[in-house]
């Protein structure tokens, strides 16, 4: 038994309608088997400019990879668009009727708050400390497609390490592959080639150092 797709269109719909365009209400199907086109419902999808058939966001990865009978819903995190506006996120996990410790799909909500946030900045401009501003963390973008999703996680295994591919010792490359491990890079189909060719290094390689623990 899959989703109850009318059911969630009508919820996608509802809350689509109580809150405006800048809502955008997007289902993932983890039923079918095919993460890279996990999407199968949206509503405004205007607003990170995805469409039925694309694939995941980095927290719907990084989630799948874990325990899935321990996951909990993500409420209210910050995350932004390949454009740069910001948006607040949650991502709901639909769990199995009859397995509850498996997830059947992911009910996720983006709205939209470049324009508040703009207001926010022109009072916290003035009373904003400078060790506030130190503190702040930069919300993860939402990718179009799994494609940009692996560039993603590829340029943060980089800043993880702190220096280029070119430079990069045997160490420095086995913590960027175990971060691209345990970030769930490696559930999407054929990462393995891009990864190998990223770093410069053989797939064999490349295996051995994802269990080099």
């Amino acid at each position: 038994m899959g989703l109850n797709l009318p059911f969630l269109a009508q919820i996608a719909k509802g809350i689509a309608k109580q809150f405006g365009d800048n809502c955008e209400i997007v289902v993932h199907d983890l039923t079918a088997g095919n993460l890279e086109e996990s999407v199968v419902l949206i509503e405004n999808g205007h607003v990170t400019n995805r469409k039925i058939g694309d694939g995941p966001s980095h927290v719907v990865l990084n989630a799948l990879k874990g325990d899935l009978s321990k996951l909990e819903d993500h409420l209210g995190y910050l995350t932004k668009t390949s454009d740069g506006r910001i948006l607040k996120s949650s991502t709901i996990f639909i769990r199995n009727e009859s397995n509850p410790s498996k997830v059947d799909g992911i009910l996720s909500i983006n709205y939209d708050i470049t324009g508040l946030l703009l207001i926010e900045q022109s009072v916290k401009s003035i009373i904003t400390s400078e060790e506030d501003k130190l503190s702040e963390k930069e919300p993860e973008r939402i990718p179009q497609n799994v494609s940009d999703l692996l560039d993603d996680l590829l340029e943060q295994s980089v800043a993880l390490v702190g220096k280029p591919v070119a430079l990069m010792t045997k160490e420095d490359k086995v913590t960027a592959i175990q971060f691209l491990n345990d970030a769930g890079a490696f559930l999407i189909t054929k990462s393995g080639d891009k990864v190998s060719n990223y770093f410069g290094i053989s797939k064999y390689t490349l295996y051995s150092y994802i269990g080099n623990k």
